[in-house]
């Protein structure tokens, strides 16, 4: 059976009590950090993303004609003209003199007109088809043909919100057009900055992971609008004394996180030492207290246990980064043609305090298309002292 958000969330619950009752993890540290899980898309262009528009409906309005024939409205094949304004708004892109800037208009002008009536007939197929006049002769190709119609009516005003976020951008130099669609196929994406050198720009979903001893995972969020770091900080204390029923002694996390308001609500709920650097700050008390050596020791990543345990390396953080997110019905909703499924074995397992999840990560190798998608199994404790994670496909 596949899995579904609840029923991942009651297996991560369940995980974490397992490691809390074999003292794995008691709660007095709490490590909280935010990473990005990236869409499976190309790099999003306004040219490309009504060249995408342009080519899906063309291809369900040709699947329509073949079912139903030359009825009602006609298909007239525009991709061809797109993709050659396309490949020319490509070309002039790549110069900067005012020149070119007119000719990259007159380029989109054709596109969107293009684009523009390739929606209309679209519009036509599917009202056609709602009123009889497109029809299929038998119950199995009539139900294709709604189907095919479903799928005009969900893409069209996708297609439609890419045309005013483009002229936006390309007549009015608005680049911040609301409701900004990134892809047509994964609508909800966003762009998130991060702040990293190498990567200015990512586009996903922001995660949450929130750590305690031992670098285990006792909760993870997928947010549907980024949120800012630091209005997560205090219901992420919240969260782990709801889950580990006390109050964590140190927290730790990035400059994202900090805040006057959240340091004296941290302290306020109990918490001791809060390992938060406020990278602004003039203050010589404050920096010195920064210097200190139990400040230092809970700022390091993936060692929240300060007896010394390894520095984790940044892949570790990416790969656990994924597999959580797998846990989520957003990265599992890509999983519809791979369905992770738990065998009864494995669920009958999960009821057992003797079995921790054990969760694998990809091999290096892995074919075209692997989505992440986790199969959860259930296996045998190989320490009292540790859990493992593993996900496999």
């Amino acid at each position: 059976m596949a899995l579904g958000r609840e029923v991942l969330r009651q297996i991560h619950d369940r995980m974490v009590s397992i490691a809390r009752a074999e003292g794995v993890i008691a709660g007095r540290r709490l490590r909280i950090d935010t990473t990005v899980t990236e869409t499976n898309i190309h790099h999003p262009s306004d040219s490309t993303l009504l060249g995408d528009g342009v080519r899906v409906l063309t291809r369900t309005m040709r699947k329509i004609a073949t079912i139903a024939g030359t009825a009602g409205a006609r298909l007239r094949d525009r991709t061809r003209s797109v993709k050659l304004r396309i490949l020319e708004i490509a070309r002039v892109a790549r110069c900067k003199s005012p020149v070119t800037k007119a000719k990259l208009k007159q380029r989109y002008r054709q596109l969107l007109a293009s684009t523009s009536r390739v929606v209309g007939q679209a519009k036509r197929f599917s009202v056609d088809i709602a009123q009889g006049v497109k029809q299929a002769v038998g119950v199995l190709p009539q139900l294709a043909l709604d189907g095919l119609r479903r799928e005009l009516d969900a893409m069209v005003p996708l297609v439609q919100q890419v045309m005013p976020q483009t002229r936006a951008r390309v007549f009015h130099g608005n680049t911040r057009a609301e409701g900004k669609i990134l892809s047509l196929f994964e609508p909800s994406t966003e762009v998130i900055r991060k702040g990293k050198a190498g990567r200015p720009n990512e586009f996903g979903k922001m995660v949450k992971l929130q750590e305690a001893e031992n670098q285990i995972v006792i909760d993870y969020e997928v947010y549907e609008r980024r949120p800012n770091d630091a209005d997560l900080l205090i219901p992420a204390i919240e969260t782990h004394v709801a889950k580990l029923g006390r109050t964590p002694r140190l927290v730790a996390a990035d400059a994202a996180f900090y805040s006057a308001k959240n340091e004296v609500t941290a302290k306020a709920k109990g918490v001791k030492r809060v390992c938060i650097p406020n990278r602004s700050t003039r203050d010589p008390k404050r920096r010195r207290e920064q210097k200190k050596r139990w400040f230092r020791n809970g700022q390091r990543s993936g060692a929240p246990d300060a007896r010394g345990a390894p520095a984790s390396r940044s892949g570790d953080t990416a790969s656990t980064a994924a597999a959580i997110a797998g846990l989520s019905e957003y990265v599992a909703g890509s999983a519809s043609a791979s369905s992770p499924t738990i065998s009864s074995t494995s669920a009958s397992l999960c009821e057992s305090s003797q079995a921790p999840l054990i969760v694998r990560p990809p091999p290096p190798h892995s074919p075209a298309g692997y989505d992440g998608g986790v199969l959860l199994c259930a296996v045998a404790i190989v320490r009292s002292t540790e859990l493992q994670f593993c996900a496999e496909k």
